[in-house]
């Protein structure tokens, strides 16, 4: 049977959107909800939205829905964009929604997807539960409900910001975010990236640097940084793009042994803490010594060498603060001390330099004038 039907109730909440409530069996729910994952493709393209499934949370509400008492009360959100249609409507909003299977499941699955695994999983009853139904306009519109639904509930951050740039109409404090997963996810993907497979990220688990430590680097450019002004350019995100990869490029090139083979665990180079206070150093680089490339990043960097411990040895923060290299957190406070101590000695360098040019010219303007 490849339609199927159900008495429902048609809520009015929105005239943008139909919002249906109706009772299925989990047999049924299956033939025309899927539960689609979140993944890319060899050039990044995302698809999907759900996170993985947590067999440890599935087998404990199918161990519960096999007891005679188990109840279900909390819909499954079900969204769709086409094959579904509403009929004999009436005032108060009773009506028959008609579910078309012929080409398979129309329906994907927007909350609820460990619960409907579970329902596949009992034997002996065909478990009845509630679906709230919303008819999307379009694929970007679901994702767009995906994310608002979720954003409020204790679903991974990071997938959420993965799944941004797919969808617009956002509130306003998810723009920023946004574009910086969208160079984030570009930065993991693109063959020219010099992070190119390091992010970790949903579709990228084997990642070691962490998505939201690249995203708030670029958030803090984009807020306070040089990508201020680039983000006003036609091609502001490519240039964003370009400036943080030639930068770890050169992070990657002048601390070379702290960054190979290495994990947040091993190196504070490719630790939350380490990769935020050098997108400090990125910005002191870019706007006092004009550095684009990952030539002009390393000459900038060179004065850190050896004055770090990302792999051993300790921190001296000054004013009696020594940390061992470990002791430095992923948290705000470890950020700003290592941040602020990388930016002191790398303006007292770039100070140096800019002092040491202009007596390279004084000396040379003599010179110049006995050649008239």
């Amino acid at each position: 049977m490849t339609i199927l039907n159900f008495p429902a109730i048609r809520a009015r909440q929105s005239e943008a959107h139909t919002v249906l409530s109706f009772a299925a069996l989990a047999s049924d729910l299956q033939k025309f909800a899927l539960i689609e994952r979140v993944a890319r493709d060899a050039e990044g393209a995302l698809s999907g939205f759900q996170r993985p499934q947590i067999a440890g949370h599935i087998r404990e509400i199918r161990d519960y829905l096999e007891k005679p008492e188990a109840i279900l009360p909390n819909p499954i959100v079900v969204a769709f964009t086409e094959n579904v249609r509403i009929l004999e409507e009436q005032p108060d909003g009773r009506c028959e929604v008609e579910i078309d299977t012929s080409g398979g499941a129309p329906g994907l699955v927007v909350d609820g997807q460990q619960r409907l695994t579970a329902l596949g999983q009992v034997e002996e009853k065909d478990f009845q539960v509630f679906v709230s139904a919303i008819i999307c306009r379009d694929e970007e519109e679901l994702r767009r409900q995906f994310v608002l639904i979720n954003n409020t509930r204790p679903l991974p951050k990071s997938l959420i910001y993965e799944l941004l740039p797919t969808v617009t109409g956002l509130p306003r404090r998810l723009g920023d975010r946004s574009v910086a997963a969208n160079i984030a996810a570009r930065l993991n993907y693109d063959e020219t990236s010099s992070l190119k497979g390091m992010i970790y990220q949903h579709t990228n688990p084997s990642g070691i640097i962490r998505d939201t430590a690249i995203q708030r680097v670029i958030i803090n450019s984009m807020s306070d940084g040089v990508m201020r002004e680039m983000m006003r350019e036609p091609d502001g995100a490519d240039l964003s793009f370009r400036l943080v990869s030639e930068f770890y490029r050169a992070v990657k090139f002048v601390f070379r042994n702290e960054w190979e083979d290495h994990t947040p665990k091993t190196s504070r180079l490719v630790h939350g803490a380490g990769i935020m206070a050098l997108g400090y150093v990125m910005e002191i680089l870019a706007l006092l010594d004009g550095a684009r490339t990952w030539d002009d990043f390393s000459k900038g960097l060179a004065c850190l060498v050896d004055n770090t411990a990302w792999t051993s040895g300790e921190w001296n923060f000054g004013e009696g603060d020594k940390r061992h290299w470990k002791s430095v957190q992923n948290v705000n406070r470890d950020i700003v001390s290592l941040a602020q101590y990388l930016i002191g000695i790398v303006r007292a360098d770039v100070k140096r330099r800019r002092n040491q040019e202009a007596t390279i010219s004084e000396e040379a303007a003599p010179k110049v004038a006995n050649m008239k």
